[in-house]
């Protein structure tokens, strides 16, 4: 959803700019949404109603990977930040959404140049990489959710390595998990796909990605506080290339090892 800030009386002052458009980066959440492969979904039932309390109120139960969210450091690394630890300038800050739809596909790894090729990238950005595999999720155009959650494109050593490199905010992609889906779990909770996509490989899935390397766009960046998003979606794909800022809002959740949130993106048409 894009929305023209002026029509709603918002002036938002960022960086001394005005910004007069917000595009919302967001998948909506409801007891549909689905967790991360293993992960159950999300809960939601009355405890309240107006006929009975005259106040209506809900509980939810869910993973904290459902939906739009945010890893911290503390998902896999030993003694890492938790969410509140994460500062405002982190989450908001300069950076670029870039459409790589068109250079990555099924079961492909994600390399810097896939992005470098497209637009400038500068040390410290925000970067959100629109695979297209948005579609393929849950309302989308194409819905397929075992595409989407366990066929997607997603990073490696490479693109982990340079994320450190380039010292991001952090990163975000339209897809159930920054790693390439056969470098998780899924490999084991999904052996059909693993042997699919051993035969499009011609060899063992470790010889392509060793147990070492594991979550390895977890493992690489986290430590150096450098976190992701998974499940972008929203208007993602409206957006194009483009340079914005780039804003993430999650709980400021003391202890939390993830949280659903919003992203939005900026833009000074």
């Amino acid at each position: 959803m894009s929305v023209d800030a002026e029509a709603i009386g918002v002036d938002i002052q960022l960086n001394g700019n005005r910004w007069h458009r917000i595009v919302d980066l967001s998948h909506p959440l409801s007891f549909h949404t689905p967790g991360w492969v293993g992960y159950p979904g999300m809960k939601q039932y009355y405890t309240q109603t107006l006929q009975t309390n005259r106040v209506v109120s809900q509980r939810v139960e869910t993973s904290l990977h459902v939906g739009t969210h945010l890893d911290a450091p503390l998902h896999l690394t030993p003694g890492g930040a938790d969410m509140a630890s994460i500062g405002l300038d982190t989450l908001i800050h300069d950076g670029v959404v870039v459409d790589i739809s068109d250079s990555v596909g099924a079961f492909d790894e994600i390399k810097p140049h896939h992005i470098t090729d497209k637009i400038e990238v500068k040390r410290g950005d925000i970067v959100i990489y629109h695979t297209g595999f948005a579609a393929h999720y849950l309302g989308g155009g194409d819905e397929d959710l075992t595409e989407y959650m366990c066929r997607h494109p997603g990073g490696g050593r490479e693109l982990a390595e340079w994320i450190v490199e380039m010292d991001l905010s952090w990163t975000g992609s339209d897809t159930g998990s920054a790693d390439h889906p056969m470098n998780t779990t899924i490999k084991t909770m999904r052996p059909d796909i693993r042997e699919e996509y051993e035969d499009r490989i011609g060899t063992r899935l470790e010889e392509r990605w060793p147990d070492k390397d594991l979550f390895v766009m977890h493992r690489v960046p986290f430590p150096h506080g450098i976190v992701h998003a998974e499940n972008v979606g929203g208007d993602l794909a409206s957006v194009g290339t483009t340079r914005c800022v780039i804003g993430a809002f999650p709980w400021k959740f003391v202890g939390g090892e993830a949280s659903i949130c919003r992203i939005l993106a900026f833009f000074d048409d």
